[in-house]
């Protein structure tokens, strides 16, 4: 039974990583590393796939042999995180947003500290 469980939660993960590949502000990267360790629970072949695909495999390997994340997705995740604590402080206001500015500066930290 929990075989089915994996892959149902795995496949939700990789939907989800697609989404946040389009959508702005929704982190995609991470559901499709929770959709790699829902597969290789699951249904291993899945998750050879994906670390066998041309765009998803190299970053994936990259996280899971080195923590590494690459310099144009660092990049790439700042800007975004900047583009969310602008909107915070636009749309809820001072001294709310301070709150949401200070968890987005210390992720955008911390994704700027991983190896590349």
């Amino acid at each position: 039974m929990t075989r089915p469980l994996w892959i149902t939660a795995g496949g939700l993960c990789f939907v989800l990583g697609w989404v946040g590949m389009v959508l702005p502000l929704m982190p995609g990267f991470v559901f499709f590393l929770a959709a790699l360790f829902c597969f290789a629970r699951g249904h291993p072949p899945l998750a050879g796939w994906m670390l066998d695909h041309p765009r998803l495999g190299p970053p994936l390997r990259d996280w899971g042999e080195r923590r590494a994340i690459g310099r144009p997705a660092k990049r790439s995740a700042v800007i975004a995180i900047a583009l969310a604590a602008v909107l915070a402080v636009w749309l809820v206001g001072m001294p709310w947003a301070l709150l949401s500015v200070g968890i987005l500066a210390s992720v955008a930290a911390w994704i700027w500290t991983r190896a590349e």
